[in-house]
């Protein structure tokens, strides 16, 4: 018995202490961006190594499959605890052990959730940025020159368009691979940014795509297995960027503009045209819904205009699934009220972490995407 009450003590200050170091990262993090930008460096990149080793030997998410047994296992159990507290009823000490048997497994899966959360999610939202870190000018740029991006992404985009594989409706066809291809990618940017180098996880499909469609996900990146997963049942051409997209989040860039932004640079860098394509239409429709918001009316019909058939096929192809899986009754739950429940988780999420525009983060891409393209002009004169 003694011994017993002395492991049941160790155990209760080994929780406590994790999470108060849990909760002191946190606040050293809110507090200092110098502090967050050391962990990335520094402490983060041993952390992810060590779990993308271990998650990449499974063929399966195995974020996903945790997320299952959370959500089947927690209801089972807690039925489990009611049956066997019922069953006990005569004796008190074997009711106390089953509570602490009970209570020890929750503290624990808490710790893990919180701890893993912390060091591979919460920290990286307060990093200095990745315009800081690369010492990107962050210049104000006039609605002329959002145009010129513009125009620039659409001529790629068209040029591109006609040199990918299509179907008989002339939809893109995907022939590229998801894994190396991605890795390959996102780790040959290390050369200019050394945050991106080192071990890549093995990007995973999701079994329940489906589900993801329904909140309108493409990707995601689970923190406590260090896993990069994606949606394959969407539109085939938001498969490159979308892969790209999450393993950055695995490099610690954990900011949906700047994983947006190294999806669409691992993407031009791929050297392969379908991965280009991806990158590049992507960026494309951040820049022309800018363009709405900062730009002339006629600005905006002449780009739309201005794209090719094999662009607005896409274009269209990627529109068309979305609305027929929200019109869809394949699913346990209704597409629109899964969708409203999952935007409403997300834009709580982002905003505890940090960032206060929530999902209208994504669309501050297109600063950098300035940033980068007048870089490139300055470089070629």
């Amino acid at each position: 018995m003694i011994a017993d009450a002395a492991r049941r003590k160790r155990q209760r200050s080994v929780i406590i202490a994790l999470i108060i170091f849990c909760i002191a990262m946190n606040v050293a993090a809110y507090l200092s961006p110098r502090f967050s930008g050391w962990y990335m460096r520094e402490i983060f990149p041993e952390i992810s190594s060590v779990f993308a080793r271990l998650t990449s030997l499974l063929p399966f998410s195995l974020g996903e499959v945790l997320i299952i047994i959370a959500l089947v296992g927690v209801p089972l159990s807690l039925i489990a605890l009611i049956v066997l507290l019922i069953a006990k009823r005569k004796s008190r000490d074997s009711r106390r052990k089953i509570g602490r048997v009970y209570a020890y497994i929750y503290a624990w899966i808490f710790v893990y959730i919180i701890l893993t959360e912390t060091l591979n999610c919460f920290v990286l939202y307060h990093t200095p940025t990745f315009a800081e870190m690369y010492d990107y000018p962050q210049d104000k740029y006039t609605p002329a020159q959002l145009e010129q991006l513009a125009d620039y992404l659409a001529a790629e985009t068209n040029a591109l368009s006609e040199q990918v594989q299509r179907d008989k409706q002339g939809k893109f066809v995907l022939t590229a691979d998801l894994d190396k291809t991605a890795r390959s990618a996102v780790q040959g940017l290390a050369k200019d940014y050394p945050q991106l180098g080192g071990y890549y996880p093995k990007p995973k499909a999701v079994v329940n795509s489906f589900f993801m469609s329904q909140q309108y996900l493409m990707g995601i990146y689970f923190p406590f297995t260090m896993e990069a997963n994606y949606n394959d049942e969407m539109y085939p051409l938001n498969l490159p960027d979308t892969v790209c997209h999450e393993l950055a989040h695995t490099k610690g860039f954990i900011r949906e503009d700047e994983a947006n932004f190294i999806g669409f640079l691992a993407c031009y860098e791929s050297g392969n045209v379908e991965y280009r394509y991806s990158g590049y239409i992507r960026a494309l429709k951040y820049v022309i819904s800018k363009c709405e918001d900062n730009c002339s009316e006629e600005t905006v019909n002449r780009l739309y205009s201005s794209l090719a058939e094999g662009v607005r096929a896409d274009w269209n192809g990627n529109v068309d699934y979305w609305q027929e899986v929200q019109e869809s009754d394949k699913g346990l739950i209704d597409s629109k009220t899964v969708a409203e429940v999952s935007d409403k988780a997300m834009e709580t999420s982002l905003k505890l972490n940090g960032v206060e525009d929530g999902k209208r983060s994504y669309g501050r891409m297109v600063d950098l995407l300035l940033d980068w393209y007048f870089m490139q002009q300055e470089g070629a004169e």
